[in-house]
């Protein structure tokens, strides 16, 4: 699904946003506990963020240093407003979920959006209900299963993006995002929720 350069990247994310969070020396194991990826991965993003100056390590914990604090702030950022959205319609700990995977993939562009949803009282409808040829703006993915919201975020359809129903198939529909067409069950389209 992702190339490892892929994997370092959200990784070093990870371990910014888990400094920034707890704004205190963490240890090590309490960083691998937070990141479900192989210890290979983790030691390779903390190298990273040491050579780069992001972190400091003392006694087998690690801070964020100054320049790693200003980086920190636009991923906390992210993650904030993606936290605070979904716990309009999750509990805390899904809404904090949701958001450690959102932090990774969308653009300032999309958290804007995200900030407009916030103070609409419209509720988006079901990808499955927009019609042929109609545009939308998408304020909800509604998967329990994060495995499978995590591959629809890969794919691109993230809050805030443009989709379009292109035409329908068998059980299903053929949506465009971001330029891309993609063929969606009618099952998991249902749960994608859309403003138009």
């Amino acid at each position: 699904m992702f190339k490892e350069t892929e994997i370092i990247k959200i990784v070093r994310e990870d371990v910014l946003r888990i400094l920034g969070e707890k704004k205190k020396s963490i240890p090590l194991d309490v960083i691998e506990k937070e990141i479900s990826v192989s210890n290979n991965y983790i030691m390779q993003a903390i190298e990273e963020l040491l050579k780069e100056q992001l972190i400091r390590s003392r006694n087998n914990s690690f801070e964020l240093e100054t320049k790693g604090l200003q980086v920190t702030k636009d991923i906390l950022k992210k993650h904030l407003v993606c936290e605070d959205y979904f716990k309009q319609s999750r509990n805390e700990k899904k809404a904090h979920e949701i958001a450690n995977i959102l932090e990774h993939c969308i653009s300032h562009k999309v958290i804007d959006n995200i900030k407009k949803f916030s103070t609409l009282k419209e509720k988006g409808v079901p990808l499955t209900e927009i019609g042929l040829k109609k545009k939308g703006i998408i304020t909800d993915i509604m998967f329990s299963d994060y495995g499978l919201f995590e591959r629809i975020v890969s794919m691109g359809m993230c809050l805030g993006e443009q989709i379009e129903v292109v035409y329908n198939i068998p059980d299903g529909v053929v949506i465009n995002v971001g330029g891309k067409n993609f063929a969606v069950g009618k099952e998991i389209a249902k749960k994608i929720e859309v403003l138009v």
